[in-house]
This record gives structure tokens, C-alpha cells and sequence, in this order.
């Protein structure tokens, strides 16, 4: 997808030196589109993938879009119009999207026939199937249905944001009537397995509002006439952001509490609907609910939410999915003693979901029994509804360690998840705090004190990603567990900071957010510049989730001017406009999207030859370095150092799945070289991580000399700026 705003580089001005955002977020959303789009991906998956790129929409408007119109609100003069123009650009994106899910959604169905799998509509039901829908129906699926009579006499009702909803436009003669139903997809399944027709095999299956549609009349039992009755599917998306009152009168939870409530009633960002749907009872509809000036109507299918088709079931054989990649055991860890023997005996890093998730369970229940260990701290951001690590956490307590848990609230849809895990672990003796107002706490941390002998020892975990074993699965991740002393000490200070905010710790090795990520990096990233102005070779490699502080990106167009080689592997939001000669043509970008949600941060340094390693939970975003608590760990140890190059090397060099980030955005995949061998990166990482045996490539970046550029003038501009 091309940049709407985009110009010729000559006359590029401060807030194009940058691509916006959100533009950025739709052309990750049509990567995703692409997974869906690709035939060599079994078609299980593609579906499965047409529901997360739905999945990604909501949250995209409920956010995203959700602010810009918020911008709009409180902006005048050519900042208000920049950001109508950035809606408009941002709608425009959102259409041609839609139109081709709805493409590649037909050659799904297809493809999905053909192995003899089909999802049916109320029309192509025969007798048989008929029936046993009606009796569907009145059994399982109309108790549950508790239709809403939109009458001008009666209070419009607010509706459950993201819900799925049936408009229903009932005659009577010849006066009509209006109502909304719920399709009650949070308590029954969406898709539904019927009976086979008559004659043939497979299998069928019908979604639950098309059963609602063949049983409309019924929903009524009677209270009115009904001569004819239509339904519509439709959704809201809602501005997600809370509104939390900074007063002491309340706790946090009650805040948090009253928060979400309000948004239930928040203003609608969006309603997408059937685009059949007759005009008036989409006039009705939109008015009814309070659409304005700036909210998006966007005409789809006959199906809305379908990010349910993220669990869409494989009814027929297993290479309609992926073959499973399963996870790698790790020999020292399984026969040693004890976990903590090992992780004092050297470094234990573990790569998610290659390895398994069970080694963190493994340590807390570990701590949990062990006498020895007499205090535990943990950052809780997201956690699994059936969490082993919640139960390790509360076995300990019953073993009479000291647990401390951070808890927090404001993780964005998870927030009632929280409050209840919240209560849980305050309930089970568990001191739970909720972090700093404002901060919200993002760090990834287990601190576990041990007496050995008459001292105090730290045993710590500093990962990438969350105390979740079921994303575990499906995310990429690293976990640092090490028995440093100072990165113990510093873990430490990091929690007593969360307990008392008035302190402000000096930090080791660490860099913590908010108070020295932002300037640890960018010093990294100065010392490469200084480096290259020196002669010396200079380079570094940033993997990350989003590229969009505008400091970090300045800094990043300087580096490339001094003659610094950049490479950038970004999953999602790239606001940096890589390979523009004068502004940023030493740096490179890519993007890769596969059967695993690319989710570590990692950065590399050259450092004149002896290249600086960290992981952590921060992205390169103004809220994670300013906003957040976050927390970058230094990799030490030599093997782990190894295993974080080859990861990168591979990636790097990954030219099955990766596309190129250019100052367009296009998603071009990158381009196989003439006789080159095919590297699919996530499937390469699990053949070394298995074998020890690497892909063919070039050697590895940091033996690139950089080279030096001429063009300053656009690189002043950004200085200037």
C-alpha cells in the first residue's frame, strides 16, 4: 500500500520525513492479508489468518483510529486538516482491505470444497438439514437470543462493543418495524457441523447467524406479526481508551472498575456491515446508534467478526494445517539437579516457542518448594485463563515464601482479566501492588532471593514476553534466566522502584524505562556514529515489534549519514522511510510474517568488534522509552550472544517470508538471488536450534564494512527540525 502523502524526496518537510503510523499498521495488516493470500500455506491456516487480520482491524479502530479522531476533535488550522487528510488516507487503506478479505475469502471457500469442507448458508440447507437446524434452534440457540424492539417511544440501547449484532427490518402489512439481536458467539460456537446432504460426503457447516436467519420469525414467539422479517449483520468498534479520575477517593480497582463501564458507552469509531443491508435500514441504524461527522461506515460481506474463524476447526487432514514444529528440550536444564544449579553454573537464554515454556513454570515451582528461597517478585502484564504460573505463585506463598506480584491493570482488553487475577492473588496471601500511575508496567521480571549459606542471592528471569503459556506457544520470544549478581541487583532496584516511586535507582547494566532506556540506546547508537566518523567499521541490527519515536528515527537517518550500517527487522509499525539517497540510504529493513507472531527485541551493537547484545520488553516507541516500565538487559554470556547472531543471521537472510520495508511499504517480499537456496527463517531457527546446523549464507552482517556517504542535506533537515 502506498504512501498517500508521500512526495518527491527534494521536498520532504519535517512531518514527511517520517511515514505515518497508522498507514504503517495497515500495510502489518495486509502482510497478514498476504499469509491469507498465499497458496502455499494450507488453507486451514489461511482462513485462520483472515481472522486474525480481522481480529487486528478491531483493535486497530478501537485504538488507533479511535485517537486520530480524537486529534481531530481538539486540533484547528493545518494540524486539524492533516489528520482529516490522515483519516481519509487511513479509510481509503481500510476499503481496498476489505475488498480484497472478501477476494481471497471466496478462493478460500473454494479451495475448502474442493477437500470436500464447505460452510453453507440458510438458503442451501436441504430438508434434512433444515430440520436439524430448526431443531438447533429451538433447543440450544433461542434461549439465549434476547431480541431488542427499537421503538422511537424507547431508550436506544447500548451495545457490547465488538459484538456481533443482526439488524432486522420485520413487515406487517405494510408498516415495518426494527430490532437488534446479539448473536450470542461468547456462549455458543460459531460454526455449527450439520448433517451431510444427501449423497455426498464431507463436511458442512453453517455459522450461527445464518441459523438465526432461517428461524427468524421465531425469535418473536408471536409478540408480533411477522409477514417477512430480514437480518443484517453489523458491528461497533468503540474508542478503547479509559478514562481513569486521578482522585484518592477510590482504589485502582474501582477505578479501573468504573472505567470499563464507561467504555461500554463510549463513542463508535466504526460500524462495518453488510453491504446489503437496504439503505434505509442503514440510515436507521447509523442514526439510531449516533454515528457523526467522523465515524467510519464500512460496507463488507454478507459475515462481520471474523476473527472467529481464528478457530476454525481442521476437520480434515493434518496438511490443511501446519506440520507442528515441536519444541526443543534443552539436555542441561532436564538433568541437572535443580534449575538453579544450572542457572548458576552459566546462563540459561531460551527461545520461545522453540523451546518450551515449561522452564519458566519449572523455576517458580522450583522456588516455590525450595527452603532456601525465601522471596519471590513477578511482573504480570498477560497471563493464560488456566495459568501455571498463577498456581506456582500461590503454592508458594502456601510454602511460606514472600510473593510480590505487579500487577497490571491497564494491560488493553485484559483489564477485567486483571482485576480478577488481581483478587486472586491478594486472596491466596499474595502482596499485590499495581505499579505508578501513569506508568504503566511492561517489564517481563522474576526476582527470586535465595539464602546460600549467609548471603543473599538473586536469581532473575528478564524476558521479551509475557508469563502466558498459551501465546508461549504461537509468539517468538527470548528469556534471559541468569544468576549475575549485578543484573540481580539491578532487578531488585527495579522492583523497589514499583514499590517506592520516590526512590530513583542507579542502575548497573540495565536499562530501565522510564528512566534510561531512552538514553542508553541512543548513547549506543552515538558511539556507532562515532565509530564511523572515525574510519572504523560501524554497524547495528534492531529487531523490534514498532519503529515510531521520532528521536530514535532522527537519530537513526544521522547514523545512516555518518556511514553507519543499519539493519532493521520490524514486525509492525515502521515510521523510519528506509533507502532514500541523502537521508537514509545505509539503512535496510524488513518484515517478517509467518506461522509464528514475531515478538522479541533484540539489539546488536558492533562496537569495534565486540558487539554489544540486548534483549527486553522495550520497543522502540515513545511510550515503551518514556511512558512504560521497561526493561533491556545486556547478554553476556558467549553462547547466548551466538544463538541471538544466528537468529538475526537468519532472519536476515530469510527470503521466503520476509518483505522488504521501503519508503513505500509496498510488501514486496525480498527477492531470491539467482541460485540462491530458499531460507524460511522460523523454520531454518528450529533446524539449528535442533541440529546445531545452520543455512547457507553470507557471513554475518558484522563483517560488513560500512561505507561512507556524501549527501548531508536532508540529514541537516532533520537537525534542523
Amino acid at each position: 500500500m502506498a504512501n498517500p502523502i508521500k512526495t518527491r524526496v527534494a521536498d520532504l518537510r519535517e512531518h514527511e520525513l517520517f511515514y505515518p503510523r497508522e498507514l504503517s499498521w495497515l500495510s502489518f495488516n495486509a502482510r497478514v492479508l498476504q499469509e491469507a493470500a498465499d497458496q502455499t500455506v494450507p488453507v486451514i491456516e489461511r482462513l485462520r489468518y483472515l481472522g486474525i487480520f480481522s481480529n487486528n482491524s478491531d483493535e486497530f479502530f478501537r485504538v488507533r483510529v479511535a485517537e486520530v479522531r480524537r486529534l481531530i476533535s481538539v486540533s484547528s488550522g493545518s494540524n486539524k486538516q492533516h489528520f482529516k487528510d490522515l483519516l481519509s488516507a487511513i479509510l481509503k487503506g481500510v476499503v481496498n482491505l476489505q475488498k480484497e478479505f472478501d477476494r481471497i475469502y471466496i478462493q478460500i471457500m473454494e479451495e475448502l470444497a474442493k477437500r470436500k469442507i464447505y460452510l453453507i448458508n440458510e438458503r442451501q440447507l436441504d430438508e434434512g438439514q433444515a430440520a436439524f437446524v430448526q431443531a438447533y434452534f429451538t433447543a440450544t440457540v433461542l434461549p439465549e437470543l434476547e431480541p431488542i424492539l427499537l421503538r422511537e417511544d424507547r431508550v436506544t440501547p447500548t451495545l457490547n462493543d465488538e459484538s456481533l449484532y443482526l439488524a432486522v427490518e420485520i413487515r406487517s402489512g405494510e408498516s415495518y418495524d426494527h430490532a437488534v439481536v446479539e448473536v450470542p458467539t461468547d456462549r455458543l460456537d460459531r460454526f455449527i457441523e450439520i448433517p451431510r446432504r444427501k449423497g455426498k460426503g464431507g463436511k458442512v457447516f453453517i455459522v450461527l447467524d445464518n441459523i438465526i436467519r432461517h428461524c427468524l420469525p421465531q425469535m418473536f414467539r408471536g409478540a408480533i406479526p411477522v409477514d417477512e422479517a430480514q437480518a443484517y449483520c453489523f458491528k461497533f468498534s468503540r474508542d478503547a481508551e479509559l478514562e481513569i479520575d486521578t482522585g484518592i477517593t477510590q482504589s485502582l480497582i474501582d477505578k479501573m472498575t468504573t472505567s470499563l463501564k464507561q467504555r461500554r458507552k463510549a463513542e463508535a469509531v466504526r460500524m462495518v456491515y453488510d453491504e446489503k443491508m437496504p439503505q434505509r435500514l442503514l440510515e436507521y441504524i447509523s442514526a439510531r446508534f449516533g454515528f457523526g461527522k467522523y465515524d467510519s461506515l464500512i460496507a463488507g460481506g454478507r459475515y462481520h467478526n471474523s476473527k472467529d474463524f481464528m478457530g476454525f476447526p481442521n476437520v480434515g487432514p493434518k496438511y490443511l494445517e501446519f506440520k507442528p514444529l515441536p519444541p526443543i528440550r534443552i539436555p542441561r536444564l532436564d538433568t541437572s539437579a535443580s534449575i538453579f544449579d544450572a542457572i548458576r553454573e552459566k546462563d540459561v537464554f531460551l527461545y520461545y516457542p522453540y523451546h518450551p515454556f515449561d522452564y519458566v513454570v519449572d523455576l517458580l515451582k522450583t522456588a516455590a518448594l525450595d527452603p532456601d528461597v525465601t522471596d519471590i517478585k513477578i511482573c504480570l502484564y498477560r497471563v493464560a485463563k488456566n495459568s501455571r504460573v498463577i498456581d506456582a505463585l500461590v503454592n508458594a506463598v502456601d510454602n511460606g515464601k514472600r510473593v510480590l506480584a505487579v500487577v497490571e491493570l491497564a494491560a488493553r482488553f485484559d483489564e477485567q482479566a486483571n482485576i480478577d487475577w488481581a483478587q486472586r492473588l491478594t486472596d491466596s496471601g499474595i502482596n499485590v501492588i499495581f505499579g505508578i500511575p501513569g506508568l504503566k508496567v511492561h517489564s517481563k521480571l522474576i526476582l527470586i532471593e535465595r539464602k546460600e549459606g549467609s548471603t543473599r542471592r538473586y536469581y532473575s528471569h528478564i524476558g521479551t514476553g509475557n508469563f502466558n503459556e498459551k501465546t508461549a506457544r504461537v509468539y517468538t520470544d527470548f528469556t534471559l534466566m541468569t544468576y549475575d549478581q549485578n543484573v540481580g541487583k539491578d532487578v531488585f532496584s527495579v522492583f523497589d522502584f514499583l514499590q517506592y516511586t520516590y526512590r530513583r535507582p542507579d542502575y548497573r547494566v540495565l536499562l530501565v524505562s522510564p528512566h534510561s532506556s531512552r538514553p542508553g540506546l541512543m548513547e549506543l547508537i552515538e558511539k556507532e556514529i562515532s565509530n564511523a566518523r572515525a574510519g572504523y567499521r560501524a554497524e547495528m541490527t534492531l529487531k523490534c515489534n514498532n519503529l515510531v519515536d521520532r528521536s530514535l528515527v532522527k537519530k537513526l537517518y544521522e547514523a545512516s549519514d555518518a556511514g553507519v550500517q543499519v539493519h532493521l527487522i520490524v514486525r509492525g509499525m515502521c515510521s523510519l522511510m528506509p533507502g532514500i539517497e541523502g537521508l537514509s540510504e545505509n539503512i535496510q529493513a524488513i518484515s517478517i510474517v509467518d506461522r509464528y507472531l514475531e515478538h522479541p527485541r533484540a539489539y546488536v551493537f558492533y562496537n569495534r568488534g565486540s558487539p554489544r547484545y540486548l534483549i527486553g520488553s522495550a520497543d522502540l516507541m515513545t511510550r515503551n522509552l518514556d511512558f512504560r516500565v521497561e526493561v533491556l538487559v545486556p547478554v553476556f554470556d558467549r553462547d547466548a550472544q551466538e544463538l541471538i547472531q544466528n537468529v538475526i543471521d537468519q532472519q536476515w537472510h530469510d527470503n521466503v517470508k520476509a518483505r522488504v520495508l521501503d519508503e513505500d511499504q509496498d510488501n514486496a517480499y525480498v527477492p531470491v538471488k539467482k541460485k540462491a537456496a530458499k531460507i524460511r527463517s522460523q523454520e531454518s531457527i528450529h533446524r539449528y536450534l535442533s541440529t546445531g546446523k545452520l543455512p547457507r549464507y553470507p557471513k554475518s552482517r558484522m563483517n560488513v564494512p560500512a561505507k561512507r556517504r556524501r549527501n548531508r542535506s536532508l540529514l541537516e533537515s532533520t537537525k534542523k527540525a
